[in-house]
C-alpha cells in the first residue's frame, strides 16, 4: 500500500506588525505653520528681543490705564515741580501733571498715532502701488506722476503748515490724519515696483491663463508672496510717522491738551527741565528710547522674510 504522507503543519499566522510611521506635518497645515515659525523665531533672536520691548510697552500703556486714572494726566492735580516720592513715584511737571500718568496716557497715545498713521498711509499706498503695477498703461503713467510730484514736496514743510493752521483744535487722532496725508508716498512707489516683477513670475501667468479673476489674482497669488514685505514696510511707516509727529509735537505743534511723548518734550524745553526738574526728562526720552529700538529691532528680524536671497541662505 502506497503511504500517504503526512500534511505539512499549517503555520498559524503571525499578529500584523504595527509599523509607526512618523510623517511629518504636511505642508501648509497649521502645526508646520507653527513649526516654520518657531525655527524662525530661533534664527532671529532680535525680532523676538523686538517684540518683546514693543509688547512691554504695549502692556505698560494698557494696564497702566487700569490702575492711574486720566485726569492725573492733566494740569493742576497736584504740587508743581514736586521731586519723586511716595504720592508721585515720578514726580511731577511745573504745569502739576503726575509724570507717570503722563507716560502711561502718552505712551498709549502716541503708539495709537503712529500705528494709525502708518496703516492709513500703507494701505492707500498698497492700493495705489497694485493698481499701477499691475495694470500698468495710462494708470500706471498718472499714479507715478502723482507720486513724483508729491515726493518733491518737502514733508516737514507740509506738515508744519497743516499744523499750525489746525492747532488749536488739533487732536492726536488729527495728528495722525496730517501725517497720514503723505505717508502713502513712498510704499505706493516701492509696492508698485514689486507687483511689476511679480506680475510676469510663473504662478501669475498660470493663474491668469487658467481665467482667474483680477482679484483673485492679487489677493490669492500676489498679496501672499508681497506680504513679508508689506509688514517690514509697515514698522518703517509706524517709525516714519512716530518721529513727524514727535519732531511736530516738539516744536509746539501738536495736541496741546493731550499728554503725548512728543508734547512732554515740547513742555520740558519750554519750562527748562534741565534746569528745574532733571527728573521731568529721563521718563519719556526712555519710552523713545524703548520704542524705536523696539522698532528696529522688529524691521530688522523681519528682514529674512522681506529678502529673499537672505531667506536663500537661512
Amino acid at each position: 500500500m502506497t503511504r500517504i504522507p503526512d500534511p505539512a503543519p499549517i503555520a498559524s499566522p503571525s499578529p500584523p506588525r504595527v509599523e509607526v510611521i512618523a510623517r511629518e506635518a504636511p505642508r501648509g497645515s497649521a502645526a508646520a505653520r507653527i513649526l516654520a515659525i518657531a525655527r524662525y523665531l530661533r534664527r532671529n533672536p532680535q525680532l523676538v528681543l523686538g517684540v518683546l520691548l514693543l509688547g512691554g510697552l504695549l502692556a505698560f500703556s494698557l494696564i497702566g490705564r487700569l490702575f492711574i486714572e486720566a485726569g492725573m494726566a492733566q494740569p493742576l492735580v497736584g504740587p508743581a515741580s514736586l521731586p519723586p516720592g511716595a504720592e508721585h513715584p515720578l514726580g511731577t511737571d511745573p504745569q502739576g501733571r503726575d509724570i507717570l500718568a503722563v507716560m502711561v496716557y502718552g505712551s498709549w497715545l502716541t503708539l495709537r498715532m503712529g500705528f494709525l498713521a502708518g496703516l492709513i498711509g500703507m494701505a492707500a499706498g498698497s492700493a495705489l502701488g497694485f493698481v499701477a503695477g499691475y495694470y500698468g498703461g495710462w494708470t500706471d503713467r498718472i499714479i507715478t506722476w502723482l507720486v513724483d510730484v508729491l515726493l518733491t514736496v518737502p514733508a516737514i514743510l507740509f506738515l508744519v503748515i497743516i499744523s499750525a493752521m489746525l492747532s488749536t483744535a488739533l487732536t492726536s487722532f488729527g495728528m495722525a490724519m496730517i501725517i497720514a496725508l503723505l505717508a502713502w508716498r513712498r510704499p505706493a512707489r516701492q509696492v508698485r515696483s514689486q507687483i511689476l516683477v511679480m506680475r510676469n513670475a510663473g504662478y501669475v501667468e498660470m493663474a491668469r491663463l487658467s481665467g482667474a479673476s483680477v482679484p483673485s489674482i492679487i489677493f490669492r497669488e500676489i498679496a501672499p508672496n508681497l506680504m513679508p514685505f508689506l509688514i517690514s514696510s509697515f514698522i518703517i511707516a509706524v517709525a516714519a510717522a512716530i518721529l513727524a509727529g514727535i519732531g511736530l509735537e516738539a516744536m509746539g505743534l501738536g495736541p496741546q491738551n493731550e499728554p503725548t511723548l512728543g508734547m512732554t518734550i515740547y513742555w520740558i524745553m519750554k519750562f527748562s527741565a534741565f534746569l528745574l526738574g532733571m527728573w521731568w526728562i529721563l521718563p519719556p526720552v526712555l519710552l523713545l528710547i524703548i520704542l524705536f529700538v523696539a522698532l528696529y529691532l522688529i524691521n530688522a528680524g523681519l528682514d529674512e522674510l522681506a529678502n529673499p536671497r537672505l531667506r536663500k541662505r537661512g
